[in-house]
């Protein structure tokens, strides 16, 4: 057994849905009424709830074993500091990990599915009962690691975000937004329902259901070419999450007298960006990784530079 005092693990868990709705409506009670009431399920809420609790708690047992325990609410991970040695474990669900990976210099991260009959979990490769196995194999450096490309956004008020799957930027309220967008070797004035940068990690979500939308598209109106008009083969709806690169597109561009549409796809290699003044007197946004909640405002006259990230993130596999 490894000396339990011999390094942090740090466990990153998550509220439930049914956290959320006691939080949201005081007693357990009102919370099943409020769901019932609509005519949900209530007891799946309690399933989930239970299956995770009895999670942290057999996952917390197993690394005790380890080294000193500590618990990181996600609610806490913008302000917690970590450890250059410290060992991260999270309680996934896909999305705790992408967050995780943002607030760490280097440290590697174990992503546990805690219901793996509930979740895929791209980003959750081991259940509880994989521990035992593969910890002591991480406290020895010995588990492979695949490596996580970030997008980085930096804005001209000195603002900066990062990304691990993507980037939505434009109207609060996904609605038109107004923009001039640079490649550095083309512009374009713009109106649309946003523009989506995506990294490889973030391939297989927002950018895979454009993708395949468009190659629907033009199937109907080209045939078989349609796929050779593609950055990236549809069919495997992604591209690695090492890759040196971004993806960038333009949601529901729409034409008119001042703006166009001769700029809706197209990537940003390693040493590029991509460059967007906004044109919206309120409401523009920019956040990342799907957190609505987390924007950075992107109003008149705000500038933003979208590129490839320096940091990468370290998933163990």
């Amino acid at each position: 057994m490894v000396d339990p005092y011999f390094r942090k693990i740090v466990l990153v868990v998550r509220t439930t849905r049914l956290d959320e709705l006691i939080a949201r409506f005081n007693t357990l009670d009102q919370a099943r009424f409020y769901v019932e009431h609509l005519g949900a399920d209530f007891s799946d809420y309690l399933a989930e709830h239970r299956n995770y609790q009895e999670a942290v708690v057999k996952i917390s047992a197993f690394l005790k074993e380890f080294g000193i325990l500590q618990y990181l609410d996600r609610r806490f991970l913008p302000n917690f500091i970590f450890g250059s040695d410290d060992r991260v474990v999270v309680l996934g669900q896909d999305g705790l990990v992408a967050n995780t990976l943002k607030y760490l210099e280097g440290q590697r991260v174990i992503g546990v599915n805690p219901d793996p009959s509930r979740w895929d979990g791209a980003l959750l490769p081991f259940t509880i009962g994989d521990i035992l196995r593969i910890f002591p194999e991480e406290m020895a450096n010995k588990r492979p690691v695949k490596e996580v490309s970030m997008a980085w956004a930096k804005l001209n008020t000195g603002q900066e975000l990062l990304a691990v799957n993507d980037f939505f930027i434009g109207k609060k309220s996904h609605t038109s937004a107004r923009y001039l967008l640079d490649t550095g070797e083309q512009q374009e004035s713009q109106s649309s329902s946003g523009v989506i940068i995506s990294t490889g990690l973030g391939s297989t979500g927002w950018l895979k259901s454009i993708y395949a939308g468009w190659k629907a598209t033009t199937q109907v109106l080209l045939g078989d070419n349609a796929e050779e008009l593609l950055l990236e083969p549809v069919d495997k709806g992604a591209f690695p999450w090492e890759s040196e690169h971004l993806h960038w597109y333009v949601r529901e561009p729409f034409p008119s007298q001042t703006t166009g549409t001769g700029l809706v796809i197209g990537r940003i290699e390693k040493g590029k960006n991509l460059r967007l003044i906004s044109q919206m007197a309120e409401d523009g946004v920019i956040f990342s990784d799907g957190i609505e909640e987390d924007y950075i405002s992107f109003n008149s006259g705000t500038e933003v530079i979208i590129s490839l990230a320096r940091k990468r993130g370290y998933l163990v596999v």
